[in-house]
């Protein structure tokens, strides 16, 4: 999946095995509110806790009721809305392949058919045992000097990386690449350089002293070294030590998490020669070649320093050390199909101890997120078909219009910003390309060999494919249009560098959206997603992009400062946030999220407004609390310690609740539900933050 600063996504969430965490809200949906007059009792939906003021807590006044008697599956990191929709789509996926299995031999539905029986065939996956890896260790066995190490890393390079989030969990490579447009030609494709390497999910859990991480790191360098014997490699508790310690120089060269997201240290162009030069140590030569990249004479360096050090460490760190580091990385990279103990032993330590899941998913729900991977658009053809009608892509496009002619008002309503600024910034709106649903264009997986009988062999033959379908692009015309999700995604995104946004079918089902509901309820929740996509091109790095998703100023200087002095005091706001006595929210870390979010609420709440009309001020008072609690239910959740620990750590979006406070800075929050001074959540209006 491509994706990056030109993808940034809604909600993502860590899970072992569905790539997104799983979060379940009530099914009970909003009422529909006609225009009422006055003196009804205040809005209520299932599972509010009116015990709490929602000046106190707003996420407790409209979820708690519900997060009292809710229980996290034991397969699940966290439970709450996701959880419910990934679970229905779950099931009509596993009924499409059931069909794809029998589908006419050769054809595409078949290819998901027989990937999905040759990842459930764990009779024949036990028979072969470590055979189908042993061809990648024979490989790494035969490294005799390091320009053979720097052929065999730039022969495992892969570009399914996302810049933001580019330390790659269970990657076999120290770089990752992603291709995109450049930063300052959006005619063609280019490629980026970024850093990886990395089996814990950030450069954090190796650096700090944080008495947890430090337990942490001990508990992985005892998973590596289970990996190692499983496989039967010999001293396999001096390699764990040895893989770990090489691990940690790694991450030392990592940039932290608040510059990944700084687009404007990522903009390091170096020629092929300057390679060799800037960053000495590895043989760029054999990589390049390796990697199917001899005539790339230009990359994009998104983390210079990783790329400098990683390179380094290829000349200092012994072959041995490496060979062993590579060894792991190929085993836990492939545990899902190798024999059943590797698979449990990945989950152990990934699922168990990292996230504090107590139960592994069912393999069947394993195999539909591997296909999801590997064949995506395959099946997403099949799931659009039977379960998103051409009514519901209608309605949504109505609504982004709406979305958008908002943020357009809302734009020319600005009084600190200079003429020529918003004429940029409209210009961004008017060239937005809009894809609901699913892809103009789905990906072709013609050329792609899939056996009902090699499990292993899948997934290394749709990795290599997926890697040369992203070498083929490289120079070539950009598709503004290309999608980086799937139709069968519970996600959405904005693309900055293709001015893009994307609403996969899967997120567009209740409660999230339902044809049935009212306005009040779809636009204080897919509303408010759609909004905050559309916002992602106006926060602290999509800001930084032009109409033609170019990295070029074009704002005001003042009017660019005082952009930066309203998302400061945000960022000031979240870190303020504590879920846990040890660990704040780092607001600066979570900033483009938090921007999109409250942005993505005034949008939301501006068209609703518009579509309802004209109302008396009782029943508007009724549809805004409609709308709050509904933009509040849309976050409803729970999550295990471990797993909320990792996010606060690692991930640009706070969590939930946190972003449920979201309505603190609304004015209207506060006239809907006689939010007073004194109550916790209650800020000044001279304190509630106004970006957009």
């Amino acid at each position: 999946m491509n994706s990056s600063l030109a993808s940034r996504y809604f909600k993502v969430k860590p899970a072992v095995a569905t790539l997104a965490l799983a979060f379940l809200c009530s099914a009970t949906p909003l009422s529909s509110l006609a225009a009422e007059t006055a003196a009804a009792a205040p809005v209520t939906i299932a599972g509010m806790d009116t015990s709490v003021k929602p000046g106190d807590d707003f996420n407790a006044y409209a979820n708690g009721g519900w997060a009292k008697t809710a229980v996290i599956p034991a397969d699940q990191t966290g439970w709450g809305i996701f959880g419910e929709i990934n679970e229905r789509t779950n099931k009509q996926l596993k009924d499409l392949i059931q069909a794809a299995v029998v589908a006419a031999p050769g054809s595409e539905e078949r290819k998901v058919g027989d990937f999905f029986t040759a990842y459930m065939d764990t009779a024949a996956i036990e028979k072969a045992g470590i055979t189908p890896l042993q061809t990648r260790l024979d490989a790494i066995n035969a490294l005799k000097t390091k320009a053979d190490l720097s052929t065999y890393l730039g022969g495992q390079l892969r570009a399914d990386v996302d810049p933001i989030n580019a330390t790659n969990v269970w990657t076999e490579n120290v770089f990752g690449m992603w291709v995109s447009q450049g930063f300052h030609d959006n005619t063609k494709y280019t490629a980026y350089l970024l850093q990886g390497g990395l089996g814990l999910p950030d450069r954090e859990y190796y650096l700090t002293k944080n008495p947890k991480m430090v337990e942490l790191r001990s508990l992985y360098q005892a998973h590596v070294e289970t990996m190692l014997r499983l496989a039967g490699i010999a001293d396999a508790k001096q390699a764990a030590e040895r893989v770990v310690k090489l691990e940690t120089r790694i991450a030392m060269s990592h940039a932290p998490r608040e510059d990944t997201s700084n687009v404007q240290k990522a903009d390091n162009t170096w020629m092929k020669a300057d390679f060799a030069k800037k960053a000495p140590g590895l043989d760029w030569d054999n990589f390049f070649k390796a990697a199917g990249l001899t005539t790339q004479n230009s990359f994009t360096i998104w983390h210079p320093t990783a790329v400098k050090g990683e390179a380094a460490l290829v000349n200092s760190a012994s072959l041995a050390d490496w060979q062993n580091y590579l060894r792991f990385h190929a085993i836990n990279a492939h545990a899902g199909v190798l024999p059943k103990a590797f698979a449990d032993q990945k989950f152990s330590f990934y699922g168990t101890t990292m996230s504090g899941t107590p139960e592994q998913e069912e393999r069947s729900l394993r195999a539909i997120a591997a296909i999801n991977g590997t064949l995506g658009d395959a099946l997403g053809k099949l799931y659009v078909a039977k379960h998103f009608s051409p009514e519901a892509k209608a309605k949504i496009r109505a609504l982004v219009s709406n979305l958008l002619d908002a943020l357009g008002k809302r734009i020319d309503a600005l009084d600190w910003m200079a003429p020529s600024t918003k004429a940029e910034a409209q210009a961004k709106l008017k060239t937005m390309y809009v894809g609901v649903g699913y892809p103009d264009k789905w990906r072709d997986y013609s050329g792609l060999e899939i056996r009902a009988d090699d499990a292993y062999g899948n997934i290394e033959r749709a990795d290599a494919y997926a890697y040369q379908q992203a070498l083929e692009k490289l120079g070539k015309p950009v598709d503004v249009a290309q999608w980086c999700m799937t139709a069968q995604e519970i996600n959405a995104v904005n693309m900055p560098m293709q001015n893009a946004i994307n609403f996969p079918a899967a997120i567009l089902q209740a409660p999230y959206f339902d044809l049935n509901a009212s306005d009040a309820a779809n636009y204080g929740s897919i509303g408010a997603t759609i909004g905050h996509e559309i916002s992602h091109s106006f926060d602290d790095s999509g800001a930084q992009f032009n109409a033609k998703g170019e990295l070029k100023n074009w704002w005001q200087k003042a009017d660019f400062s005082h952009f930066k002095k309203s998302a400061k005091a945000l960022a000031t706001q979240y870190s303020a946030y504590k879920p846990f006595p040890d660990l704040a929210i780092n607001g600066q870390q979570t900033l483009g999220e938090n921007i999109a979010d409250l942005a993505g609420l005034n949008i939301a709440y501006d068209a609703f407004h518009t579509a309802a009309g004209k109302q008396d001020d009782a029943t508007n008072n009724r549809l805004d609390q409609e709308f709050f609690l509904s933009y509040a239910e849309s976050w409803r959740g729970i999550e295990r310690e471990q797993s909320l620990r990792r996010q606060i750590t690692t991930n640009e979006h706070a969590p939930d609740a946190y972003r449920v406070y979201t309505v603190r800075n609304l004015d209207a929050w506060y006239n809907a539900f006689n939010v007073q001074p004194g109550q916790k959540l209650y800020l000044t209006p001279a304190m509630r933050v106004k970006i957009w």
